[in-house]
């Protein structure tokens, strides 16, 4: 079985602004430049799903990180 890549969402520092996503492994330093426009970059941190342990979906779980069923913020 292979193992996913994260997928990691950057933003150009300069005018016009733009967000695109790369697939980068977890211990690959991060962007510092647009590949395609050679834009300064940052990387966007955003909330994600968590990590699901083996045998668990996202709906299963019964708290913690993700927006599963069970993460409180459905009513």
């Amino acid at each position: 079985m292979s193992s996913s890549m994260p997928i990691y969402v950057y933003e150009t520092l300069e005018e016009p602004h733009r967000q695109f996503e790369v697939k980068q492994g977890m211990n690959e330093p991060a962007l510092t430049k647009d590949p395609e426009t050679g834009q300064p970059v940052r990387r966007v941190i955003s909330g994600g799903y968590g990590i699901l342990q083996k045998g668990e979906s996202q709906g299963s779980r019964s708290g913690g990180g993700g927006c599963g069923h069970g993460c409180g913020c459905h009513s």
